[in-house]
């Protein structure tokens, strides 16, 4: 099998492609057929029409949360908070951005009125991660003074609009500090013309973390450290997805995020807990049949897990027609629809 660098997996992509906005409407955006040979360009809404009775979508209905959160030292040095997760007794995780890290125990006064004590590094003294404790119930401070956490390439500071778009229709479970964005492209409209058509639905969580747009800086893929996510797999989509295989129907994953969790749950045996599965080609997928995904950052692991699912030049080829036929990048882009190949 052939051994994959990062630099395969790089492409160059003219910015004026990278969705700042997305589409007016969520399912007027592209979709762009990947199945077999030759490339397709569909409208998002034309979804339903591919698939057939007896199917089943799994979603993640994980819900972003308001986790850019600023503030100051005691100094007045500002400072910016992105808080990967809640923990009990008020404290969170976050990233912390700032000119001089506060020492364990700075009381750091948070624009609202709150404050956060800095507890110390989490889960290791030497990480990336902060721990810290809130004066009050973390997720109602995210919700009153918190912002959209939008990724780095969006260049505009979030908005109302922002906080209504960068989150799925059926979003229930609050935890994540990206979107699941190839779910963003459904409506209530695509959802209901689903149903009509005997298309089966069934959901699991996992609650994006910010690592998802972190870059692969090790050559050799192997020695990239994943980053870790929580997920859950409940005992209903476990028992739909048991009778979809019955009964001969095929298994389609909304998502890298959604693909990450049924297959870490393959893998493991562990329908709840965290995960840090790597996929990359070469992978033996044991769920997902098919696959609806937005477009990717150059040398991510996301490429890496699309590249693993439909195979490596199959993707390449996709990717180099998205660009020539301009269609939009990343979050607030556009989608595409995967097949599983047997071999990578």
């Amino acid at each position: 099998m052939r051994t994959y660098t990062v630099g395969d997996f790089d492409f160059a992509l003219p910015p004026e492609l990278i969705a700042q906005h997305p589409s007016a409407e969520r399912s007027a955006s592209r979709l762009l057929d990947g199945r077999g040979g030759q490339p397709v360009d569909r409208i998002f809404r034309d979804l339903p029409s591919l698939l057939r009775a007896g199917d089943l979508l799994v979603f993640n209905d994980t819900q972003v949360i308001k986790a850019r959160l600023f503030g100051e030292k005691p100094t007045g040095g500002r400072l910016e908070l992105l808080v990967e997760r809640v923990l009990t007794d008020h404290e969170v995780v976050a990233h912390m951005k700032v000119s001089k890290k506060p020492p364990v125990g700075t009381v750091l006064r948070m624009d609202g009125g709150f404050e956060a004590t800095l507890m110390g590094r989490w889960p290791q003294e030497d990480g990336p991660l902060f721990r810290l404790r809130f004066s009050g119930e973390p997720h109602a401070l995210m919700s009153a003074h918190g912002h959209v956490p939008l990724p780095p390439y969006i260049e505009h500071t979030d908005t109302a609009d922002d906080e209504r778009r960068y989150q799925t229709v059926f979003a229930k479970n609050p935890g994540a500090v990206a979107a699941p964005t190839a779910a963003l492209h459904f409506d209530e409209a695509v959802l209901a013309d689903l149903q009509a058509r005997g298309v089966e639905r069934a959901s699991v969580t996992l609650h994006v973390g910010a690592g998802t747009f972190q870059p692969v800086k090790t050559e050799n893929i192997a020695e990239h450290q994943m980053h870790s996510e929580w997920y859950d797999v409940p005992l209903a989509t476990q028992a739909a997805i048991a009778a979809t295989r019955a009964r001969g129907g095929r298994i389609l994953a909304v998502g890298t995020t959604t693909v990450r969790t049924l297959e870490s749950w393959a893998a493991s045996g562990q329908t709840t807990g965290d995960t840090n599965i790597f996929i990359t080609p070469g992978f033996d997928f044991r769920v997902v049949d098919w696959m609806i995904t937005n477009f990717h950052l150059p040398r991510s692991t996301l490429m890496m897990l699309v590249s693993a699912f439909a195979g490596y030049e199959q993707v390449m080829n996709l990717y180099r027609h998205a660009i020539e036929e301009r269609y939009r990048f990343f979050s607030y882009g556009d989608a595409m629809l995967l097949e599983r190949q047997t071999t990578n």
